[in-house]
C-alpha cells in the first residue's frame, strides 16, 4: 500500500489543523492507521492509531483530548485533526499502516511496515 500525506503547515498556537493520508493499493479496509512524528533531534513518537474496523483508537498522552483520528474506508483516507495547537506540537507527521497490528501494539513505530513520506507542522508561539 502507498501512503501519502497532506496538510500539513504553518500555524500559531491555538489553531487547528487537518493532517489527511490518502492510501492507495490493497484494500485500505484491512490496515490498522497511525499517525506518528518526528521533531527535529528527537526520535520519532506514536501520536494516533485507529483499527481497521474503526471504533478502536489510541492517542499518546501528549495529544489525548487534542487530537483526533478518524478513517473513511470508502475513500481510502485517514485523518489527523489537531487542535489547540502548542509550539511542542512542531514536526514532521507520517501516516502509516499494517493489516492487523496488535492492539497492544498500535503505538509502536516498528509494528509498521508501510510509511508516508511525512508533512511538516509548524506552531509558532
Amino acid at each position: 500500500v502507498q501512503l501519502q500525506a497532506s496538510g500539513g503547515g504553518l500555524v500559531q498556537a491555538g489553531d487547528s489543523l487537518r493532517l489527511s493520508c490518502a492510501a492507495s493499493g490493497r484494500p485500505f479496509r484491512d490496515y490498522d492507521m497511525a499517525w506518528f512524528r518526528q521533531a527535529p533531534g528527537k526520535e520519532r513518537e506514536f501520536v494516533a492509531a485507529m483499527r481497521y474496523r474503526g471504533g478502536t483508537t489510541r492517542y499518546s498522552d501528549s495529544v489525548k483530548g487534542r487530537f483526533t483520528i478518524s478513517r473513511d474506508n470508502a475513500e481510502n483516507m485517514v485523518y489527523l485533526q489537531m487542535n489547540s495547537l502548542k509550539p511542542d506540537d512542531t514536526a514532521v507527521y507520517y501516516c502509516a499502516a499494517k493489516p492487523r497490528v496488535a492492539l497492544s501494539a498500535l503505538g509502536l513505530h516498528s509494528s509498521y511496515d508501510y510509511w508516508g513520506q511525512g508533512t511538516l507542522v509548524t506552531v509558532s508561539s
